[in-house]
């Protein structure tokens, strides 16, 4: 059993290098600009996709009741763009959509609605009155999906879980990269520390293939001796990545500080998910010779697709 393990994680390896783009992270975004053009009147239009592809082919708008709404224009009347907005076909080629209005007198409010939260309340531009739980459930789903679907954190968190194994100090470790990745989030939104994109992805795929090559040591290093603090220096960069990702997905300005937290309780949330998956598999009644044997394979399984990552998220530079 051991032998097929040993065949098998490195084809999956190859699989993942071969499938997986240099941003691992990487969420896709769909952006709409409905722009106030006279009162109750509006025009609309999807932002440029990456792929060329027409986003309206994937995301149609149902607009509010009062609006009547023809290819690029709204006619919402004396009501304005007021009622529910609901984006058919989110959360499936598209993680989520961001629809920014903006009003004749400059201000503009800016939505976010993914699978789990496909429709929003609009208000007009005088009042926006979203409800707290209504941004708070759709940053959260949104923090949750992006740890889960960002391989490269995921592969970051699973090689401390090797280095340090399920004992006491791990939720020092944890809670390490934890505290530093809410610091450089949280002060790159807020635009205190601005880095080059590509770095730091660059450095995000270093961290795995360092921390993967100190699993592998048998001698005390410096990373075995204190992993909390191999995991807060390299949390600050992985905090700058999930900040990259926060920007794209875009915030309400004037929930700035909500959509902030909730979107980290997200990211919290999803690599709790992730603990606890890895230690259920530990936990299985298979013996623990057989899963000492597939150590050193899924070790080396790792490097390679963030030695990988690491070449060509530096040559992206």
């Amino acid at each position: 059993m051991s032998v097929r393990v040993s065949l098998i994680l490195p084809i999956v390896a190859v699989l993942v290098v071969t499938t997986s783009p240099a941003r691992a992270h990487e969420m896709t975004m769909a952006e709409m600009e409905v722009r106030e053009t006279s009162a109750g009147e509006f025009l609309w239009q999807w932002s440029a996709s990456s792929d060329k592809r027409p986003m309206g082919n994937d995301l149609v708008p149902h607009w509010p009741a009062s609006c009547s709404a023809g290819p690029s224009t709204l006619r919402c009347g004396t009501d304005g763009l007021t009622g529910t907005l609901a984006m058919e076909g989110v959360g499936k080629r598209y993680s989520a959509a961001l629809v920014k209005v903006i009003w004749l007198d400059g201000s503009n409010h800016v939505y976010t609605l993914t699978g789990a939260q496909p429709s929003v309340q609009l208000y007009g531009a005088m009042d926006d009155r979203r409800g707290t739980a209504e941004i708070a459930r759709a940053y959260v789903v949104l923090g949750i999906e992006h740890i889960l679907s960002g391989i490269d954190h995921l592969l970051f968190v699973i090689g401390l879980l090797f280095l340090v194994g399920f004992r006491r100090r791990l939720i020092g470790t944890i809670s390490a990269f934890t505290l530093a990745h809410s610091l450089t989030l949280a002060c790159s939104v807020l635009g205190w520390i601005a880095l080059r994109p590509a770095a730091v992805e660059a450095v995000i795929a270093m961290s795995i293939v360092l921390v993967a090559c100190e699993a592998l040591r048998e001698r005390e290093t410096l990373a075995r001796r204190m992993p909390a603090l191999v995991s807060f220096l390299f949390g600050l960069v992985h905090g700058l990545g999930f900040a990259g990702a926060l920007k794209n997905i875009g915030l309400p300005q004037s929930h700035l500080p909500l959509a902030l937290l909730t979107f980290n309780i997200g990211v919290e949330i999803g690599q709790l998910m992730t603990v606890l998956a890895a230690y259920a598999v530990v936990r299985l009644p298979v013996s623990r010779r057989v899963l000492g044997r597939a150590r050193t394979p899924a070790l080396y399984a790792i490097g390679i697709v963030a030695a990988y990552w690491s070449w060509s998220r530096i040559a992206a530079i």
